[in-house]
């Protein structure tokens, strides 16, 4: 019963996670592919399938369970959504004048961003097997290796935009800190197969740095010219408002996998 209770309290929170993540894609590829002007037809699709996705794993957090085949195939779109808008996205900045740059890796189409897409996707599936009480001796392990490998690519992508906002404001260089932390305390707990404290008070941290994340952002796009007044610019030009909780829905998500890792024994 403890077992059934603790798989069912991970997949919620695995769910919970993929929830945010959604939530943050559809929001960011939103403002962005409307700058952009939507001149692609498939710059639609992430925010259609995150529409759908997203309300799916907010009631996987709660509990409820999807009609048979309609989870597994949102959460397949989902990755094969986020694949598709990689191979674009890598495209495109490759057909620019200079290529690879960092010029144009700054201003050009974020790889990282349909990696959130493929994140997704990974964990409402696996929320979705532990819902349906399917979890393996390597289930921990692999479910581990989504969210640290999320973490670090996220760590990646905030750290070239805030390069290139030259870190003006010492706060930048705590994305760089707190998950990269996060992300070796619990690659070792993966590798040791025991949760830590540390590493919960890391996650945790994570969780926390997504938040703050999105009102230091929102700070910077009221120092816009205009400030919220002007708000239909200025949340163009301004920094990603929806990128932060990037890092909230995968701690959360870590949280849920370390749930699944045997609990720590106590030697008299």
């Amino acid at each position: 019963m403890e077992h059934s209770n603790v798989t069912v309290a991970s997949s919620r929170l695995m769910a919970a996670g993929a929830a945010i993540l959604g939530t943050s894609v559809f929001a960011d590829s939103g403002l962005e592919h409307y700058r952009g002007s939507f001149r692609n037809p498939g710059m639609v699709l992430p925010i259609a399938t995150s529409a759908i996705a997203v309300p799916l794993n907010m009631r996987r957090s709660m509990g409820s369970a999807a009609r048979p085949g309609l989870g597994r195939a949102v959460d397949l779109v989902a990755s094969i959504v986020g694949m598709a808008g990689f191979g674009f996205h890598l495209r495109n900045i490759g057909r620019e004048p200079g290529g690879f740059r960092l010029i144009n890796l700054f201003y050009k189409a974020p790889l990282g961003a349909p990696g959130a897409m493929v994140l997704t996707g990974l964990l409402g599936r696996a929320s979705r097997r532990l819902q349906l009480g399917r979890p393996s001796p390597f289930t921990a392990k692999a479910f581990g290796a989504i969210t640290v490998a999320g973490l670090v690519g996220t760590v990646a992508e905030a750290g070239l935009l805030h390069f290139r906002g030259a870190f003006h404001n010492p706060a930048m260089w705590l994305p760089l800190a707190v998950p990269p932390l996060a992300s070796l305390s619990f690659a070792r707990d993966l590798a040791l197969g025991q949760p830590t404290g540390a590493t919960r008070m890391l996650l945790g941290a994570t969780a926390g740095l997504g938040l703050v994340g999105s009102a230091f952002h929102a700070y910077g796009i009221a120092r816009n010219m205009g400030g919220w007044r002007n708000w239909r610019q200025n949340i163009l030009a301004g920094p990603p408002l929806p990128a932060p909780p990037s890092f909230t829905g995968l701690a959360i998500a870590a949280l849920g996998v370390m749930l699944l890792l045997p609990k720590r024994r106590r030697h008299d």
